[in-house]
């Protein structure tokens, strides 16, 4: 009898990408399971094309109440077996408890855990990534070894025929934002030999141009010409990408190319950064008593100094890439 199981992340971007190691992983346990996943409305296309994915259901947070309750009649229409609610807030978890599924598993810090049939204490705790923390999930079905967050996006073309890095500049939050200066002064540096690309999202376009407009060499600035899938595709055919502790060091995890990841205000301990295999994190070498200052990043430095950001220099960041072509 085929199981049929919904997966639910409806957070950010980065955070669909790296919960996208449960329908890896679980194909591998259940390989004629049913697999569903269920997104916010907007991150939808990140899973275009997902082969193991039956469907893929929106959640519109605009409509939040009556939206719910049109999933919740769906999810009963449809008869799950099993529910993974990897959020841990109310609105996901009321659709998990009313989904009808009789296996209703998340983590136990969402208010309404106490109705799940299963719930997994959610730690931070140094080593643990994000991945293998929504391992434990299905850890009883699966085991504690998680696949790798995978997406599949479609072939991209650019404007050259030289191998390309990608450098991926922008963060929701200035904290988490390696200083604007440096970007330009990283691209005057690495070898000529390389194109580089300037990948971003609509919001990113006033950064993406100062920082071409400031760099003395050529750059092919797509930000804002393409969606997150297809970005991943324009990563996935790079030599290497360099990005912040942001959303494109999930996209290139999940479609494994070289990273060096600059950590600034956060930490690399939170169980967030890359998995590319080669990856390099590049975070202060001056210990600061004051790092990390939050989990999530800060509208600006609260002392003012922005040395977690400032002593990461372009230097550094040369020599990171350097390695990791070489590996």
């Amino acid at each position: 009898m085929k199981v049929k199981i919904l997966i639910i992340q409806t957070s950010f971007p980065g955070d669909v990408i790296l919960a996208t190691a449960l329908p890896e992983t679980l194909r591998r346990c259940f390989p004629e399971a049913e697999l569903h996943f269920l997104v916010r409305k907007g991150n939808e296309s990140l899973l275009q094309g997902h082969p193991f994915l039956h469907n893929v259901w929106i959640w519109d947070k605009k409509r939040k109440w009556s939206s719910a309750l049109e999933l919740v009649r769906a999810f009963r229409r449809e008869k799950f077996d099993r529910v993974v609610n990897v959020q841990r807030f109310f609105m996901t978890g009321l659709m998990t408890i009313l989904s009808g599924a009789p296996d209703r598993r998340g983590f136990d810090k969402n208010p309404l855990s106490f109705l799940y049939t299963k719930k997994v204490p959610h730690v931070f705790q140094e080593g643990l990534h994000e991945v293998q923390r929504n391992q434990l999930l299905i850890a009883d079905l699966c085991g504690t070894e998680p696949e790798l967050p995978r997406l599949y996006p479609p072939a991209m073309t650019l404007p050259t025929d030289k191998p390309y890095i990608v450098l991926a500049p922008a963060s929701v939050w200035f904290t988490k934002q390696w200083p604007e200066a440096y970007w330009s002064e990283l691209a005057d540096i690495l070898d000529t030999e390389l194109d580089i690309v300037l990948s971003g999202g609509p919001a990113d376009r006033a950064l993406c141009e100062r920082i071409e407009k400031a760099t003395r060499r050529p750059l092919i600035n797509t930000c804002g010409q393409y969606s997150l899938l297809q970005s991943a595709g324009i990563i996935q055919g790079a030599r290497a990408i360099v990005c912040n502790d942001s959303a494109p060091a999930h996209l290139a995890t999940a479609v494994n190319t070289p990273t060096v990841q600059i950590y600034c205000s956060t930490d690399t301990r939170f169980g967030f950064s890359a998995l590319a295999s080669p990856h390099i994190l590049l975070e202060t070498p001056e210990p600061l008593s004051c790092r990390p200052c939050t989990t999530h990043g800060r509208e600006a430095c609260p002392l003012g100094h922005f040395l977690c950001g400032k002593n990461v220099t372009p230097a550094l960041v040369a020599k990171a890439v350097t390695e990791l072509l070489k590996a």
